[in-house]
């Protein structure tokens, strides 16, 4: 049995993030059952927790900073909140000055700061992407945006809703022991396989997810199946991402993508849902 059909309002995320899901929301939800707990491995930016509707959520994302960013905002909105507006300025819509805070933020070992300043370079980097080299240093240069667009009301949104899930930064295999006994929904939204050489985003976190990685995570689907759970992962469809999921039921449909530096060549991709439906 499909998620109770309740006409939900789309919710934007308050952050920008490469392969987001606003638009893939309602495809997604045809494909999850009711359940008591939603599970997402691979968070990003929320869009699927704030497009459903499950009593409890556990939210996962092996990027500390968001994840750091989620608690903060879950536990004290209110200061949150006004803290972070204090960054949307004109004067810090400067190039000098956003090389300035990404410096500020990538020496920070302060929490609180490191959040302020992680939505800051968020909403004025380049095309919202969230990349880090090897050493963990946050390095995506200044998006120059006219006025970057301070998402207060889609953080209210995402507080409010947040009181009724748990974060955790894991990594997804630990994620994946940590599962109810049965009956819960995992939706899996990992980094996806690239459909060319130039066109991998997988260095959101300190470490790029492997080919290997796409294989565990389908392994890992398949026993947590055999567990009594459903899982959904979605990824690209390519011959190598329907060998990997040979094991699920397949739905592909398709897919504007946004992440490019040209409008005009932000064409439509096959998306492939997996689907290990609960045994």
């Amino acid at each position: 049995m499909l998620a109770k059909a309740v006409k939900l309002q789309k919710q934007r995320a308050f952050l920008k993030w490469a392969g987001g899901k606003y638009n893939l929301a309602e495809s997604i939800r045809q494909h999850l059952p009711a359940s008591d707990l939603l599970v997402e491995p691979f968070v990003g930016a929320g869009s699927v927790f704030l497009n459903t509707d499950y009593p409890k959520y556990l939210l996962n994302d092996i990027n500390a900073d968001l994840i750091d960013l989620y608690r903060l905002l879950q536990r004290q909105p209110d200061m949150l909140i006004s803290a972070a507006k204090q960054f949307f300025v004109p004067q810090n819509n400067d190039k000098e000055r956003y090389i300035a805070l990404r410096q500020q933020f990538n020496q920070s070992q302060d929490p609180l700061e490191r959040a302020l300043l992680f939505l800051y370079l968020n909403r004025y980097c380049f095309n919202g992407l969230c990349r880090y080299n090897q050493s963990g240093v946050f390095n995506v240069p200044f998006g120059k945006y006219k006025k970057p667009y301070f998402p207060e009301a889609e953080m209210w949104r995402f507080a409010e809703k947040a009181q009724h899930a748990e974060f955790t930064c894991l990594s997804y295999p630990e994620l994946f022991a940590r599962l109810p006994q049965k009956n819960c929904v995992v939706y899996c939204d990992p980094p996806y396989v690239p459909l060319s050489k130039t066109a991998s985003f997988t260095s959101y976190a300190k470490n790029s997810f492997t080919f290997d990685d796409q294989a565990e995570l389908a392994n890992l689907a398949e026993l947590a199946q055999q567990q009594g759970h459903t899982v959904v992962i979605s990824n690209h469809d390519t011959p190598l991402t329907r060998k990997i999921y040979a094991a699920a039921e397949l739905d592909s449909i398709q897919v504007g993508r946004s992440i490019s530096q040209k409008g005009s060549s932000r064409g439509k991709v096959a998306e492939l849902f997996a689907i290990y439906r609960q045994k």
